[in-house]
């Protein structure tokens, strides 16, 4: 005869039933069941979005950048921190003039903390940019952002132009490197290639750097390896180039933006030689 169960009993059997599936086997496990697999990662959505934005804060005109964009967190990462959704930026850019200025990619997936670098295009407009990123965070229906913002300025840089002449009639100077310092700090390298005898170079150098103080400024060209051989025209291996910065206008932010131009884009021009001797020759 079959047995029947009371609806108290009835309660009591479903309980277990809970609690057994609670426990991963427990008691359905002893009666020979498998117990279902646990449900998969939950995501972490009381977690925030976290992200930064990296590149050059300074552009020259036309000029272009890098720029490395981070992030984590939020419901597409699970408490033990495994990603289980998807992580993506989406960038724009901002400005009193965006003719010709862009951003490529636009958009693309965060995949372990970081995303392929963006390169960031800007006009030859004097201005302040603005870089608008936002990284979503989503898993499933849930979707969390995080903005952030990037400023960019572009500016005129500093400008050292130079012409190396050999003046040797026979011998070609070897390629090397110059080292470029402003007030005693070195600020870049050039790598001059091979001059031929009664060959020229056209040294450029490019330097960005926000408005310097009003008062007197050095540029030191320094010649790097050379083996004793090169000096420029006054027989040293050195040579400066001394400017002077006006005072800042009363309206500060027009001269940043605006009004540098009106310094920052002063070009020097160096009369610099360079003469390669012999060795035999400097023994005399």
């Amino acid at each position: 005869m079959a047995a029947t169960l009371s609806p108290r009993a009835s309660a009591l059997f479903l309980a277990l039933l809970v609690l057994a599936g609670s426990l991963g086997g427990g008691l359905l496990a002893a009666g020979g069941t498998a117990a279902a697999p646990g449900p998969a990662l939950a995501p972490a959505s009381a977690s925030q979005v976290n992200g930064t934005v990296q590149g050059p804060k300074l552009l020259g005109p036309s000029g272009t950048g890098e720029y490395y964009v981070n992030g984590s967190g939020g419901p597409a990462f699970a408490a033990n921190g495994t990603q289980i959704g998807n992580l993506s930026y989406f960038a724009s850019v901002a400005g009193s003039n965006t003719t010709g200025v862009s951003i490529t990619p636009g958009s693309a997936a965060i995949v372990n903390g970081s995303a392929p670098p963006a390169t960031l295009q800007v006009n030859a407009v004097f201005q302040t940019l603005t870089l608008l990123v936002s990284i979503s965070s989503v898993y499933q229906k849930q979707n969390v952002t995080l903005n952030l913002t990037y400023s960019i300025q572009v500016i005129q840089p500093y400008r050292i132009v130079a012409t190396l002449v050999n003046h040797s009639n026979t011998t070609s100077v070897i390629g090397f490197n110059i080292s470029i310092a402003l007030d005693g700090t070195v600020v870049g390298n050039v790598t001059v290639p091979t001059i031929a005898a009664r060959g020229e170079y056209n040294l450029s150098f490019q330097y960005l750097v926000l408005p310097l103080a009003s008062g007197w400024h050095t540029f030191t060209l320094t010649i790097l390896g050379g083996r004793g051989l090169i000096s420029f025209a006054n027989g040293a291996t050195q040579y400066s180039q001394s400017f002077y910065i006006p005072g800042a206008p009363p309206n500060y932010e027009l001269w940043y933006v605006v009004g540098v131009v009106a310094f920052v884009g002063v070009v020097f021009i160096l009369a610099t030689r360079v003469a390669a001797r012999r060795r035999g020759q400097l023994r005399r």
